[in-house]
């Protein structure tokens, strides 16, 4: 997800970024403004009418955070609200509690819904002659009215069970509770892609193309929810050895960015660990070497790669491994090393196929989940 996202600023601390799905909601708002006959503009201004609502979420979930006690790294904005990246290990431990979801679950909701009801109040108030019952609800035609809806309606949809919405994380954390948190975790991304399927249905029944962007946007995160389902094990029983890359190419630190540059033509390897002799010094980037040639012409790898690394044994959880590393400052590679000796990488291009795979192989071993 952060890979198709790009940055908007820090704030107090917090790295906030906006998801490339907004740009197919800007397309679509503008769209639908000439296709109503109306200003293109209105198209734009119903779109940062559907960010506001999100961001009266998000900083309402900050707020809740900062009172739970939960200290936040990022956020990542998306049009049904925005994923929370935690700044430590024990902060998402904790915000992983029941009790916590629960609370977290409630603040986004209740925000907008109260957002959007008084604004409700102020319109009626100041323009009576603004009829907000009228349909469409959410239209660049009536920004006002929009307004209000977008907030209520976000609100709304966020208490539905599924995944990645807030009443899908209350329900995946209480079947959890009950069931396990693997049972859990399947039970909610089944029941998210269930929701999702029927509001897409539910909005080419009625032409409503919102509800059916709405669904898809809630079917790409229950499905990301469920390839996610080997990281959230009771028994904690993905390795590092079960997902690294054992068939892998490295860069020497003398090695010129253009010898660099040809090798990685013939690899789909994205990040090259950097070797001195026998042993890992850094790592490099095939984007990092694309940029340096453009901005400074050939070069050696030592002056572009990356230095500051972590490394992790094959036989160490996966789910405190990434957690170790996600609590610094992230990684672009991290190499498996047994002793003095590299066995394996892990980098994130790689970490996502290997799960979609593993995850594949034990629904077909199920005698392997016991």
């Amino acid at each position: 997800m952060r890979g198709w996202s790009f940055p908007i600023g820090r704030y107090l601390g917090v790295d906030v970024r906006i998801h490339l799905f907004f740009l197919i909601l800007l397309g679509l708002s503008v769209s639908y403004a000439s296709a109503l006959g109306v200003n293109g503009a209105r198209g734009l201004a119903l779109w940062l009418l559907l960010l506001l609502a999100v961001v009266v979420r998000e900083v309402a979930r900050a707020l809740g955070a900062a009172w739970c006690g939960l200290k936040l790294r990022s956020i990542l904005l998306l049009p049904t609200g925005g994923l929370i990246t935690y700044a430590t290990s024990e902060t998402t431990e904790r915000a992983a509690k029941v009790e916590i979801q629960r609370q977290m679950a409630l603040v986004g909701p209740v925000a907008n819904i109260f957002f959007g009801l008084t604004v409700g109040a102020l319109v009626m108030t100041v323009t009576p002659q603004v009829n907000l019952i009228d349909r469409p609800w959410v239209t660049p035609a009536h920004l006002l009215r929009a307004l209000a809806w977008v907030n209520i309606l976000l609100g709304i949809v966020n208490l539905l069970p599924a995944v990645p919405l807030d009443g899908g994380r209350v329900f995946r954390g209480e079947f959890a509770k009950a069931q396990g948190g693997l049972k859990g975790m399947r039970a909610a991304a089944g029941l998210g892609q269930i929701v999702a399927f029927a509001l897409m249905l539910g909005g080419l029944f009625f032409a409503n193309i919102w509800m059916t962007m709405i669904g898809a946007f809630v079917l790409i995160g229950a499905h990301m929810d469920d390839q996610g389902l080997l990281l959230q094990g009771d028994n904690d029983s993905v390795k590092m050895r079960d997902v690294m890359m054992t068939e892998y190419s490295m860069l020497s630190a003398s090695d010129t960015l253009e010898d660099a540059l040809q090798r990685s033509i013939h690899s789909l390897q994205d990040v090259y660990p950097v070797v001195r002799g026998v042993n890992i010094v850094g790592a490099v980037s095939r984007q990092s070497i694309l940029d340096a040639l453009q901005a400074d012409g050939n070069g050696y790898v030592q002056g572009v790669m990356t230095k500051t690394f972590q490394t992790a044994h094959p036989d160490d959880s996966l789910v405190k491994t990434l957690r170790r590393v996600m609590a610094g400052r992230g990684a672009q590679l991290l190499p498996v090393t047994e002793g003095e000796r590299v066995v394996g990488i892990i980098t994130p291009q790689n970490l996502a196929h290997s799960m979609g795979m593993l995850n594949q192989s034990r629904k077909l071993r199920p005698t392997d989940q016991a």
